[in-house]
């Protein structure tokens, strides 16, 4: 496991919303501070970033697609795939250095067919920086999925009469809530309202 880890995702779209960016500067600042690195590949040449995600550290973009990276070493790459049939575990960081994600724009099926050996993260879906914060909780870890804890669905407080239900897993925190980007909460509430504002 001496090699340094890579994490990637996958960024199809020419655009790069708040709640993409929330979650790529948090998982650049984690990967960073766990001494791995971070980036985006097969990005459009007119991929239109953030000021805020550009300068945080950690972060990189790669306009290649994976399959143009790792052509000699495609057998140390692991595909983060819902579809596989093996779970991720700790013993995987002897067999890959670089792990890959699907992204919003999903091209995981794709990558499966072009041969790259999978790995799944369990049955329930998660966000792209929880399905990374995962990943390497098992792998530099060394910690087991089912030692996980997580909290499914969670409920969202938006205020003291309104609430939404995430459709997702995430990692649970001390105080058993859902770790999430610096600012994500806010951008949920703001979301929610635009929603509600829809309506009317």
């Amino acid at each position: 496991m001496a090699s340094k880890k890579t994490y990637i995702v996958e960024h199809l779209d020419p655009e790069c919303g708040p709640w993409s960016t929330l979650e790529y500067i948090t998982i650049a600042k984690e990967s960073t501070d766990a001494g791995a690195y971070f980036y985006l590949s097969s990005a459009p040449a007119d991929l239109d970033l953030p000021k805020t995600l550009k300068h945080t550290e950690g972060f990189n973009v790669d306009y290649r697609g994976v399959e143009e990276i790792y052509r000699e070493s495609k057998d140390r790459v692991c595909l983060l795939d819902p579809a596989a049939k093996e779970e991720l575990s700790p013993s995987d960081a002897d067999r890959f250095d670089v792990f890959l994600f699907g992204g919003i724009l999903d091209r995981t099926s794709e990558l499966r067919k072009k041969g790259f050996t999978g790995r799944r993260l369990g049955p329930v879906q998660m966000t792209t920086d929880t399905a990374v914060r995962v990943t390497r909780m098992v792998i530099q870890g060394q910690t087991r999925l089912s030692e996980i804890p997580f909290i499914d669905y969670p409920e969202i407080r938006l205020d003291e009469h309104e609430s939404t239900e995430m459709p997702f897993r995430y990692v649970k925190d001390a105080q058993e809530r859902p770790v999430m980007p610096e600012g994500m909460l806010d951008l949920i509430k703001k979301d929610s309202d635009k929603a509600f504002e829809d309506l009317l």
